[in-house]
């Protein structure tokens, strides 16, 4: 059983309900990580059972870089207006779109990706070790890795977070998602550079 001072403590880190805290620690026999880690994939399954459900209010995030060259404008969606003037829900906007700022994403997610795009970046790969002298089972496993970490590189949803590149930014939505209780998704952005 875990003592209130735990669950407080459990609370503090990851700003889940006091309950779901009692729970994992309940769950973890009292260790303070691997609660996290099950809070964490309980959010992740809580976001997933709620990405289906219609994310129709939001707020338009803008940032400027200190540096006046590079602007952002991001639309970022949840369930309800309540929770669109949430402050944390305007932090997660606030950093996503600072994040657009610093890794300059062409796409929000990987399906987003036009397939002629792709095509030409997988004719580049096919130049590149089609000479090799390797089996073509192994070239088109090299092709096929190439492609994704290109997909990863170019795509919001999956960059890692500028503040916590141990976490990817659909992460960093989900633990929103596991906090707030809604739907949350990023629906489009625009990023402006001064050369």
């Amino acid at each position: 059983m875990a003592s209130i001072d735990q669950i407080k403590k459990l609370r503090e880190l990851t700003g889940v309900s006091m309950i779901e805290c009692r729970n994992a620690l309940d769950g973890s026999s009292g260790d303070l990580d691997l609660a996290q880690d099950i809070l964490r994939k309980s959010g992740a399954l809580k976001a997933a059972k709620k990405s289906e459900r219609q994310a129709g209010q939001g707020i338009i995030e803008a940032y400027i870089h200190s540096n006046g060259k590079i602007g952002v404008l991001l639309e970022l969606n949840c369930e309800t207006d309540f929770v669109a003037r949430n402050e944390e829900f305007k932090t997660l906007a606030h950093n996503i779109a600072m994040h657009v700022a610093a890794m300059a994403p062409r796409y929000v997610s990987p399906e987003d990706i036009p397939e002629e795009y792709l095509s030409g970046e997988k004719e580049i790969y096919k130049e590149q070790v089609g000479n090799s002298g390797k089996p073509q089972n192994i070239i088109d496993q090299i092709i096929e890795g190439k492609l994704n970490k290109f997909k990863d590189e170019i795509c919001l949803l999956t960059q890692p977070f500028i503040k916590n590149p141990d976490i990817a930014i659909k992460d960093l939505i989900e633990q929103c998602i596991a906090k707030l209780g809604e739907n949350i998704k990023v629906g489009r952005f625009a990023r402006y550079q001064i050369q």
